[in-house]
């Protein structure tokens, strides 16, 4: 059994310029790539989708999913870091499973389209929790156009949330 050193609870942590770029930037490098799979999906998906609102609300998410792409792009370019292909394996299954939803649902519309709206409000949680942790550790970079362009990407996906739960409420509240 392999002995794990001893560990002093001092109430301190503390993570170095150069371990916390690195953090930034890997996790960085997952969400742009998933971006860049979910750019690839999302007219599919708004294809499926049977309700106006919600085909309207897949392509705003498409639009400024487009935005925040440019906006990492931007950051890659104020740290002077390479962009590397990321795991996204989480964020994909995602995809996969609102395809296969959509695939279960393919002759109910109803349904069909609350999976759509369940699947992508999940990821746009997952992609808000993201940057929230991306937008606490840009602060330690003293760069306020780092830190800006995390919080309009943070708020673009809290956005597309909120429309996609009114939406998903249209259908589970409609008489």
């Amino acid at each position: 059994m392999e002995e794990r050193p001893e560990h002093t609870n001092s109430g301190k942590i503390t993570v170095g310029p150069e371990k916390l770029r690195a953090y930034f930037i890997n996790n960085l490098d997952k969400i742009y790539t998933a971006k860049n799979h979910l750019v690839k999906h999302l007219p599919e998906i708004a294809d499926e989708a049977h309700f106006s609102d919600l085909r309207l609300a897949i392509m705003e998410t498409l639009e400024d999913v487009e935005k925040q792409i440019t906006r990492m792009e931007i950051i890659y370019s104020l740290l002077d870091a390479e962009r590397s292909r990321g795991t996204f394996s989480g964020l994909a299954g995602m995809i996969d499973d609102a395809f296969e939803d959509i695939r279960l649902h393919g002759t109910d519309p109803e349904l069909r389209d609350l999976s759509i709206a369940f699947y992508l409000q999940n990821i746009e949680s997952v992609e808000m929790a993201s940057f929230q942790v991306l937008e606490m550790a840009a602060v330690k970079f003293n760069n306020k156009q780092v830190q800006q362009l995390i919080k309009e990407n943070y708020d673009e996906a809290k956005a597309n949330r909120t429309l996609l739960l009114l939406i998903t409420a249209k259908y589970i509240t409609a008489k």
